[in-house]
């Protein structure tokens, strides 16, 4: 007989040790195969009794030569449990693993193996509890890059937009404006493929649909079936499969009113709607919500409560970071909350928001507006490479800056789109800054 190629044995001894790979910690499974174990091990005593009645009276029967052979009669008995015991456990893992290939195959992903799936379910299902506070294309940037980490992730998004898509649905259907969630939901999509564009795809030259997202029209509907905004957007996630929520800062129809100091104005004129504000192009000196004092969406609460990590940021200040704190008692939560809390600063200026504003601007005008400071780092961009399209200029960190905070300054630049931020670069530097000041947090025991 010709002896196996060695590329057959070498991929035989990968195929079991690739079995043996489900007995890895983290998974979940070795409970499991624990308790098929000690099933099968009462079955196998049951099928034993039988036997064994059989064998004492094979002697005189024409089946003992057969029952002799087939039992390893001529072996001793710790290599004969060894054999039909290694030989049950292997059958035991390969029937596990096809019987879990087979339930999985139609959530898998292509070109991705189950074990490999469910390696990575586990460890972001371990993941830290992070909520980013924020809204526009900035917050879902960040949503974008930190899912590969956590499925932990809770967005608390602004509902004070009123321009676009979400403005007219607002005014003609007396919804929350649905636009920032719709990005924070197909950021947060597990497969951000066909159905997230098809989410996100914008009608042109359709008449009333002309500007509308199919995604906004997509939870305005479910608003209108279910009764209830935040059901919808939690109905929207599942359609998504989202790894994480999307929370609206408030359920409360909110206005975001300035004053705003125009270039050739002698005094503070008053802007009314956020779409406003960005197009007044002035100097914002003050900013408030109408009416005041909205309550805060309960669960965004007590995710702000329980999280181990608070980002705000990055987004336009104004328009995007600030609605969410005006809101008393998501500030005051997010004061409170034992979190570590970090504030990612813009990459760019915002035209008619911030132009010519400082690191140090950005921090000292989200601290003037709830009281006091509240971040434990402040984390900056310090790479300038490529043209920003005018007026923009880059946001850059004066030195005094750091005699009041911890700074820290990477490259997080999009050298694609220099005026925002690269989703992996920036996740990465969360995730490293993270576990720095606190330690790896997975394996945590939730139910402590």
């Amino acid at each position: 007989m010709q002896p196996k190629p060695k590329s057959f044995r070498s991929s035989s001894i990968n195929r079991i040790a690739h079995l043996f790979q489900w007995l890895l910690p983290g998974l979940g499974i070795k409970r499991w195969v624990a308790v098929i174990l000690i099933g099968t091990t009462l079955v196998g005593l049951g099928f034993a009794v039988l036997i064994l009645d059989l064998y004492r009276n094979a002697p005189g029967n024409w089946w003992a030569p057969l029952l002799r052979v087939l039992s390893l009669q001529q072996l001793a008995r710790w290599v004969r449990a060894l054999i039909f015991g290694g030989a049950g456990i292997v059958t035991i893992l390969i029937g596990i693993a096809g019987l879990n290939r087979a339930l999985l195959k139609p959530f898998m992903r292509p070109g991705k193996g189950i074990l490999d799936t469910v390696t990575a379910f586990r460890k972001k299902e371990r993941g830290p509890r992070i909520v980013a506070i924020g809204g526009g294309t900035g917050l879902s940037t960040l949503l974008r890059g930190l899912k590969a980490y956590t499925s932990n992730i809770t967005a608390v998004v602004s509902v004070a937009d009123d321009g676009g898509s979400s403005g007219e649905l607002r005014k003609n259907l007396g919804i929350l404006p649905p636009g920032d969630i719709r990005n924070c939901l197909t950021a947060l999509s597990e497969d951000e493929a066909l159905l997230s564009q098809v989410f996100q795809y914008r009608f042109a030259n359709a008449g009333n649909l002309s500007g509308h997202s199919l995604g906004n029209l997509f939870i305005s509907a479910l608003t209108e079936i279910t009764g209830s905004f935040e059901e919808a957007v939690a109905e929207s996630g599942r359609v998504l499969a989202v790894q994480g929520r999307v929370l609206p800062a408030t359920l409360h129809d909110v206005r975001l009113v300035a004053d705003v100091t125009l270039p050739a104005a002698d005094s503070d004129v008053h802007v009314k709607g956020e779409s406003s504000i960005s197009r007044a192009a002035g100097q914002v000196r003050r900013l408030w919500l109408e009416p005041s004092n909205p309550l805060a969406f309960p669960p965004a609460i007590q995710a702000v409560l329980s999280a181990d990590l608070i980002i705000i940021g990055p987004g336009s200040l104004y328009t995007s970071l600030l609605p969410n704190l005006l809101v008393p008692d998501l500030a005051a939560a997010i004061r409170s909350s034992r979190a570590l809390k970090f504030y990612v600063c813009n990459v760019a200026t915002q035209a008619g928001e911030t132009d010519g504003y400082t690191c140090g601007a950005h921090v000292h005008t989200l601290e003037k507006h709830v009281d006091g400071p509240i971040f434990d780092l402040v984390i900056c961009n310090n790479r300038f490479e490529g043209s920003l399209p005018p007026p923009l200029e880059w946001v850059r960190m004066e030195p005094e800056l750091k005699e009041q905070y911890s700074v820290y300054q990477t490259d997080l630049l999009d050298v694609e789109n220099p005026w925002r931020h690269d989703s992996l670069k920036l996740a990465r530097t969360v995730i490293d800054l993270l576990n720095e000041r606190t330690g790896p947090l997975l394996g945590r025991d939730d139910s402590l």
